[in-house]
């Protein structure tokens, strides 16, 4: 053989086997990409692994006795894992055993498809060996409880194949009660209120486990790598659902009436300076009102609440009483190129120090002021400071906003700064200082800081007590102390506040404020004026002091502080005085006799408590919880109604709290309007409920 060609051919059988393996490998290489590709990506997709957070459960927000105001409710989500070893075993022996009533069970839980929709689905993804076949998502824990029963799911993780995923959904059961001061926790964001100040007690301590990663992204866990969550701490404020309430409702009826722009209403302990409630309204474009900021923590200019402080000054130089005397002439007062003018007009021309504070006298106050204190404006100041009135008020809310006491060194000071600030302009504070000063007085000159969380609890167990604090253990002296209360009574018993509280069974010491507003959204000229009544009761053995601040719409009918601020501080110390038991011995108490029979709806059991305390004989018919009730004279007769499950429950007649318990038992979001007792609601009683009538809006009055 020719040896040229023979080592060309084995030459061309080297090039030709070489092309051919080329194109083999280049043929493979497109399998791989685009026909086998999806396959590949998959199972590179679930080599891959990683560790995945798992979030602590939050603390639960309490109220005063032990009722939830923010708390996290569980969902769940249920997937199965169709790869379990047991469930695969023999055929899937275990599995097509138990696929007829599990689908027959999911069927009657969830009545959204049949048997044999549900076993079809299920046949399908178990054939398939779906590692994370998804069955549903966010049930509540009543459906989870129930689910966890049926066939397949009542066994462990490693046998029946159903992973639990737990989600935490954060509600207010009070809906809108103070919910600016309780705050919000939303998608892991806490900007406001307890919830935001609290975080770090809250949230607790996140855990975590490894996962796979399968096609499409999900994720499967890996059994056994868990490391569990450390749930938050629980939190126990001083806030009383009941005090809320009634200082919510109270301050609606006026803002809504008045056509407000905004208000607060803050009722404090005195002795230990807890706040009992708190709210905040603000009225929104569509007229509706909500706690969309806490006013209570916004500084403004207090107008006549400030009175208190330049009075306090003036008794502690010790110069003067409050039996000295000051001209006020017709109430007007030209200060250098400042006019001050009283915005009522005195009895008379001359006017005691108790006097010019009962009846508000802007002339008497600045004149009081300059008299004192021209030559040493910083010995003004200092009782300022002593009342705290230059920080901000220390609760445990996170405050951005920062108050205003000018100094000498302001270049906004001048000659009239002193006049000025003698009867509430040229400085700014907020409602909760103008409180906190007022609660000092009532408490004897002993000022408390003010405080909304009392107790840290580790689920029962109460891991920390805060105790009250005082900030100031005498802001005056004792005597000053006894004369500011004698006037505060004053403002009460004749002067700007006599008409609302000259009929009162228990004594009232206060003062009440009108300042023109100008806050850069309107300027004095503008006519908003903001209205404000603050005091405590019973004067002579103090339990609660309150504040009462309405911002009202320019060039209102009603805007002093007596008639819009001093009727709400009324109507919330009424019912307190009732839920409290406050005896004031030091005023004769008139009893207005009941007409001869009223009808009532509520709880049964309120009923039966009632009449057995009054000893008053009664009958009742029927067991149901909720029922209504004729009163008389010598007995009592207690009529319950059927309260049938699935049906919308008639809640006219039932004042708020009854009413919202009742529907939201039933799973139903109310909107409530108004206040007092429900007068209407928007969907009949007796209707069937379902997914589509599970809100219901409710009229009081």
């Amino acid at each position: 053989m020719d040896i040229k060609k023979d080592i060309l051919w084995r030459v061309y059988v080297c090039f030709i086997a070489l092309t051919l393996f080329g194109i083999a490998v280049l043929g493979k290489v497109v399998q791989l990409q685009y026909v086998d590709g999806a396959k590949w990506r998959s199972l590179g997709d679930s080599l891959y692994k990683g560790v995945e957070k798992r979030p602590a459960e939050r603390g639960t927000i309490y109220s005063d006795n032990n009722e939830m105001l923010s708390s996290s409710i569980p969902f769940f989500d249920v997937h199965i894992d169709y790869r379990t070893p047991a469930l695969r075993a023999k055929k899937g022996k275990l599995f097509y055993e138990n696929i007829d009533t599990l689908s027959l069970q999911l069927n009657q839980l969830f009545n959204d498809k049949t048997k044999a929709e549900y076993k079809q689905e299920l046949v399908n993804a178990f054939k398939q060996k779906d590692p994370y076949y998804e069955l549903k998502k966010h049930l509540s824990y009543q459906q989870y409880f129930k689910l966890r029963k049926f066939k397949l799911a009542n066994l462990h993780q490693y046998k029946g194949g159903f992973i639990i995923d737990v989600q935490d959904e954060r509600i207010n059961p009070f809906g809108l009660m103070a919910n600016r001061t309780i705050g919000l926790s939303r998608n892991g964001v806490n900007n406001v209120g307890l919830e935001s100040y609290y975080d770090s007690i809250l949230r607790g301590q996140s855990g975590s486990r490894l996962v796979q990663y399968i096609a499409g992204g999900v994720r499967v866990p890996i059994n056994g790598s868990e490391i569990e969550p450390v749930n938050g701490n629980n939190i126990v404020t001083t806030l009383n659902v009941q005090m809320q309430d009634i200082a919510q409702n109270a301050l609606h009826k006026m803002i809504v009436q008045n056509e407000a722009l905004t208000g607060t209403a803050i009722v404090m302990e005195v002795g230990t300076g807890k706040i009992k409630a708190i709210a905040n309204l603000g009225r929104q474009a569509n007229g509706d009102y909500y706690e969309d900021n806490n006013y209570a923590l916004i500084p403004a200019e207090p107008g006549s609440t400030i009175k208190l402080v330049t009075l306090m000054a003036a008794l502690e130089e010790g110069v003067n009483s409050i039996s000295s005397t000051i001209p006020i002439g017709r109430g007007y007062w030209q200060y250098g190129n400042r006019g001050i003018q009283d915005a009522e007009a005195a009895p008379k021309a001359v006017l005691t120090y108790k006097e010019a504070f009962a009846h508000s006298s802007n002339v008497a106050m600045a004149k009081i002021a300059v008299q004192t204190f021209a030559g040493k404006p910083n010995e003004f100041l200092k009782y300022h400071t002593k009342m705290k009135l230059n920080t901000t008020s220390g609760i445990d809310l996170n405050n951005p906003y920062k108050p205003l006491i000018k100094t000498t060194k302001s270049t906004a000071w001048s000659n009239q700064t002193i006049a000025s600030m003698g009867f509430g302009y040229e400085l700014r504070i907020s409602p909760l200082q103008i409180l906190t000063m007022y609660n000092a007085i009532a408490n004897g000159g002993t000022l408390m800081q003010p405080m909304l969380v009392s107790d840290i609890m580790q689920n029962t167990t109460v891991i920390k007590h805060i105790n009250p604090t005082v900030l100031t253990q005498a802001v005056c002296s004792k005597a000053t102390v006894q004369q500011l209360q004698e006037c505060m009574e004053a403002v009460c018993t004749m002067g700007t506040a006599r008409k609302v509280f000259d009929s009162c069974s228990y004594t009232v010491a206060g003062k009440t404020g009108t300042a023109e507003v100008s806050d850069g959204v309107f300027q004095y000229a503008d006519g908003a004026h903001l209205a404000s009544f603050v005091g405590y009761f019973p004067a002579h053995k103090p339990r609660f002091s309150c504040i009462v601040t309405i911002k009202c719409k320019p060039n209102a009918k009603e805007h002093f502080g007596g008639a819009v601020a001093a009727p709400v501080f009324k109507e919330i110390a009424d019912q307190l005085v009732s839920i409290s038991n406050i005896n004031d011995v030091n005023k004769n108490i008139i009893i207005n006799q009941d007409s001869s029979q009223q009808s009532y709806k509520a709880a049964t059991s309120s009923f039966i408590y009632i009449a057995k305390n009054l000893q008053l004989p009664y009958t009742i018919t029927g067991t149901d919880i909720w029922s209504s009730a004729n009163y008389t004279t010598t007995s009592a007769t207690i009529n319950t109604y059927k309260n049938v499950p699935k049906q919308m429950p008639n809640v006219v007649g039932l004042g708020l709290k009854d009413a919202l318990y009742c529907l939201e038992s039933k799973g139903i979001k109310v909107i409530p309007q108004g206040s007092g007792r429900v007068v209407t609601q928007s969907i009949a009683a007796g209707t069937l409920l379902n997914s589509s009538n599970k809100l219901i809006n409710l009229l009081l009055n």
